[in-house]
This record gives structure tokens, sequence and C-alpha cells, in this order.
């Protein structure tokens, strides 16, 4: 009784197992008989590994929605020196009224959703000529709230070529999420960021104040006192520098809604550090690395047009140990200078915007974002002496798989997403991104312009004593020390 319960115990998972093996979208003809069951090939593990773990984004376009192949080419602004004496921000200069606006949610958040379709009627109401751009994988579900077409950020052309702002809905997540998109681009559009996140570190607007955050950045650039003035002094420092034009129907539609000379946009340009991958033999395969970050979104990421890009972080590049036991042993050259080995979880290459991400966790300091450089920091090492280092912007670091890692592969992540896996021998070569002009006169580049509230308001302390509650004393509330002695 026992053997035939256990046989026919075995036959029926047999039978599950093939009907599941058998693929359902084939037609009767295809099918393997019951008798054949013996030739379905058995499951392999030997799959490759899936590099993203997010869904695959939709390929199709929403019914009544419309291909960002049809929307006009991106207008690029400039960013001009601040008149104000002091000032460490831009001035962001619009040579024409931004046309292509790209919306970028937190994703799986209904009250969040409910805040972009709000925001979207707005925009169609007051700024018709603005278009407005989503991704994929929202877009079905922002277009059927809304009777106007909305546009798709869909294979058929680069997104690099055609957003011109992009507004965020969410937290620091959702921030980093916008930035990635141009991981591999070098020039990445101005970024307004609502927080309706969990942290929002870098979240620099309220959502009430959209229509405010959206006209000053709108504006900027239509004859405002200020970006003239500053516009005045850069071409006091070029002379072959051309006048703006600054008579379009768009800002003319807004004349009596602005905010004089408040409406022009103070910019932050977050530094950015790029990373290039070379195998064992020397050899550079930044390519493959693109191609897999391409075709897992292909139709949201930006293309580069140049054939082996660097990959670009704005938080932190990191090699981790993965789901491997054993630790990780990288070497670590500093200029073409043997600095250390180190044994340990992995190691964190940041920015100063990262300092208060993976790299302060890790026991990293915390660095102003406008101070140019880049922080090595551990990740769990073997040693107690190993502390982080705060290097100039311009430092060549070199992360270099030991041979001592047995064949193990180790994980490659952007911004905490992972990109690859990279074997002994393989280099990772890192240093920062250019950010600034390159003359006198020149245009600002580089970065990720980050347009900011005011200079009064400094998001960066209120980021400190707000969120991660700086110098915060135990058992009492700063603001309720009366100071007494």
């Amino acid at each position: 009784m026992v053997r035939i319960s256990a046989a026919g115990g075995a036959a029926r998972a047999q039978n599950l197992c093939r009907r599941w093996l058998v693929p359902r979208c084939l037609p009767q003809s295809l099918r393997l008989a019951p008798a054949a069951s013996t030739l379905l090939p058995q499951p392999s593990c030997s799959r490759p590994r899936c590099l993203s773990s997010t869904r695959p984004l939709r390929a199709s376009t929403p019914p009544n929605s419309l291909s960002i192949s049809e929307l006009p080419e991106r207008t690029h602004p400039r960013y001009l020196q601040s008149s104000k004496p002091g000032s460490s921000l831009l001035v962001l200069n619009w040579p024409r009224p931004p046309r292509n606006l790209l919306l970028v949610q937190k994703l799986y958040a209904p009250d969040v959703t409910e805040s972009v379709i709000q925001f979207a009627r707005h925009i169609h109401s007051e700024y018709s000529d603005v278009n407005i751009i989503v991704e994929p994988r929202i877009a079905e579900t922002i277009q059927k709230h809304l009777s106007f077409p909305l546009y798709v950020a869909d294979h058929q052309s680069n997104i690099a070529d055609k957003v011109d702002v992009i507004a965020t809905f969410g937290g620091d997540g959702t921030v980093l999420r916008a930035a990635s998109l141009y991981k591999l681009h070098g020039s990445v559009p101005p970024i307004v960021s609502f927080s309706m996140g969990t942290l929002g570190f870098l979240g620099e607007w309220n959502f009430n104040d959209y229509k405010k955050a959206w006209r000053e950045m709108y504006m900027s650039g239509s004859d405002v006192p200020e970006a003239r003035e500053a516009d005045y002094l850069q071409q006091g420092e070029n002379k072959n520098l051309t006048r703006r034009v600054t008579h379009h129907e768009g800002w003319e539609r807004m004349k009596g809604k602005s905010l004089g000379h408040q409406r022009a946009s103070r910019v932050l340009l977050r530094h950015r550090i790029k990373a290039d991958i070379y195998d064992r033999a020397g050899n550079s395969i930044n390519h493959q690395v693109s191609d897999t970050l391409s075709s897992q979104a292909k139709s949201t990421i930006a293309e580069s047009k140049e054939s082996s890009p660097s990959l670009r972080a704005i938080n932190e590049i990191s090699v981790h140990r993965g789901s491997h036991p054993q630790l990780a042993i990288i070497d670590i050259y500093q200029n073409g200078h043997f600095l250390t080995e180190t044994t340990a979880d992995g190691i964190l290459i940041s920015t100063p915007t990262g300092s208060t991400a993976y790299s302060l966790s890790a026991g990293g300091p915390i660095v102003h974002p406008l101070v140019k450089s880049l922080l090595i920091t551990p990740i769990s090492p073997c040693s107690l002496s190993f502390r982080s280092l705060v290097l100039p912007l311009d430092t060549k670091v070199v992360l270099r798989m030991s041979s001592r890692n047995r064949g193990r592969e180790l994980d490659l992540s952007i911004d905490g997403k992972r990109c690859c896996g990279v074997l002994p021998g393989t280099e990772i070569r890192v240093e920062g991104e250019f950010v600034g002009r390159a003359g006198p006169g020149e245009e600002w580049h580089g970065g990720v312009p980050c347009v900011i509230r005011s200079e009064e308001d400094d998001p960066w302390v209120g980021g400190l004593n707000g969120l991660l509650k700086f110098n915060h004393p135990f058992g009492r509330d700063p603001a309720m020390d009366d100071m007494s002695d």
C-alpha cells in the first residue's frame, strides 16, 4: 500500500510538472504527447542571471498616448553665475520656454499618483505648450485619468534628445532613479523634486508649492532682472556670446502671473563620479555593461552616442561580495600608486551627495555637496584602522579585484542598483565628472542640476537638522532649550 501510494504521488507530481513545462502559448499540434513526457528537457540551473529586480517596462504605447519621437528637440538651458556676492549657486537661464517635461514618480503609491495627475492637469491647463512625458510603466495608469494625450518614453527615440526638464514625485530614491536614467549620458536636464517619500533629503519642494515651483523654473530666462544681470556678467567675459531672445509666446502668456526677480530659479549642480570597467586583459567592457543596461530599460534610459560610455553615479559606486559568504578582497590604487588591500564586505566610492547615504551608514563623513571631492569608504572591513578617505574630485581611483577571490564574482552597483558581476583581475577605474566651466565665458556643464527653493533657506542645513537630527541631544528638543545657565 505504501509503495502504491508513493507511486501514485510521483505520477501526480509528474503530470503537474508536465503541465507547467509545456508552453501554454504553443498550438496543440506542437505540444508533446503524454507518452513523450520523458523527452522534455529538465529545468536548468544555468539560466543567465537577471541584472535587475524590477519588472520589465512595457514596450507598447497605451491608447490615446503618443510617442516621444513626435516631440521637438531638447532645449538646453544655460547656468549663469549668480550676481549675489558669495553665492555658490547658479541661475537657471532658458533660451526659450521649456517644452518637454518628464514626470518620474514613486512607484506603487496611489497618493503620489493622484498628485501627479493633479500636477499634469495644471500644466496642461496653464502651460498648454508644454508636452508631458511619462515612463511606460505608469503611462496607462496616468492616461486613463486625463482627457489629453501624454507622451511615452518609448524606444522610438532617445530621451536624451527630447527631455528639457524633469519633475520627480517621491523620496530620494525617486530622484536617484531620475538621475540614473542618464547614467550613460553626460548631460542631465534640470530636476525639480517634490518631497513625497520616506526621507526626502534630496527633495527640495513641498508639493503644496507645485504651482510656484514650476512657475519659477519655467520663467527663468524671461528677461528676469537677476538673470539679465548675470547674463551681462558672462557677456563681459566672452564677447562672442549671442544675446538671447526673450520674447516667446509661453512667457508672454504668463505676464502678470510671475513673481518679479524671485522667478529666477537657483540651481545646485551636484557632482557625479564615473566608472570605466576593464577586464583582466586590459580591454574596456563598458559597451557590454551599457548594452545590458539599455536592454533592461531600453524604452527609458538615455542612450549615449559614445561607443563605450562611462557609468555615472550621483550617490556612489559600490563593489560588494553579494550572496557569497566569503569577504571580498579588493586592491585600491590612488593616482597610479598602490594604497591598500581591503578584506571587507565591499567598498564604496561616493560623491558628496552620497556622503549622507550608504557611505554614512558605513561610517563615512558628511560632506557638503558643493565640495569637489570623492570618498572611499569600506563596508564592514576586517580592520579597525581602515577609515573613510576624502580625496580631491580629480583623483583617479582604481579598484582591482584580487585573484585571491578564487574565481568568485563580485557585484558592481551604481546608485544601489546592480549593473553587472566583476571577476578577479577586473579593474574599475573611477574619477570625478567635471563640473564647471572650461574657461572664462564658457558654459557651465556636467553634474546633476537640481532646482532649489532659495538661497536664504539652505536645504542642506535643514536636512541635517530636520532629517538626520545632527547633534540632537538626548532627552530634550534643542528648540525648547532656553540656553539658561
